[in-house]
């Protein structure tokens, strides 16, 4: 099977299936070390910044890899109502792992990691770390859904049809 010139590709493969198995890995992992930061304070401790820089990168490859599905998509001559759904779960996910990075960037700044009084939130701060892990686990646990369901119309999209 060959992919018209329109679609980039990477030694003849759409660049899209590449760059999904990069994006899925930085949407866990910003999942994942979110949710460790907010409920583990240990972890809080040595994650720090590494929390909020792994969800930048997840959101800046999100754009990357729907560009990408976008131009394969535009390679073909139907478009499977599955594949249809894909590509709308796809171009939502930005409005997950996004305000996730804002977030865990607000929850770092919060603590203040940098002086070493990290767990010691006291009036406003405290307050408004509690409500910014509040926030997190449900963007986390958001898009950790929406990925999955990415994923999984992605997937019948290409098996079923």
């Amino acid at each position: 099977m060959t992919v018209p010139a329109s679609a980039p590709t990477v030694n003849g493969v759409p660049l899209h299936p590449l760059l999904v198995h990069f994006a899925v890995v930085f949407i866990v992992l910003a999942v994942v070390l979110s949710i460790a930061a907010v409920v583990w304070p240990a972890a809080r401790r040595r994650l720090g910044f590494l929390v909020p820089l792994v969800a930048l990168v997840a959101t800046a490859l999100t754009p990357i890899t729907t560009n990408a599905g976008e131009a394969l998509a535009d390679t073909k001559k139907h478009i499977n109502p599955v594949l249809a759904q894909h590509i709308d779960l796809g171009h939502e996910m930005i409005w997950w792992i996004a305000p996730l990075f804002v977030a865990t960037l607000a929850f770092w700044a919060v603590h203040d990691f940098r002086s070493g009084e990290g767990d010691g939130l006291h009036g406003g701060r405290r307050i408004a770390g509690w409500v910014l892990s509040v926030v997190i686990v449900a963007l986390a646990v958001g898009s950790a859904i929406w990925v999955y369901r990415i994923g999984d119309t992605g997937a019948q999209s290409v098996w079923l049809y």
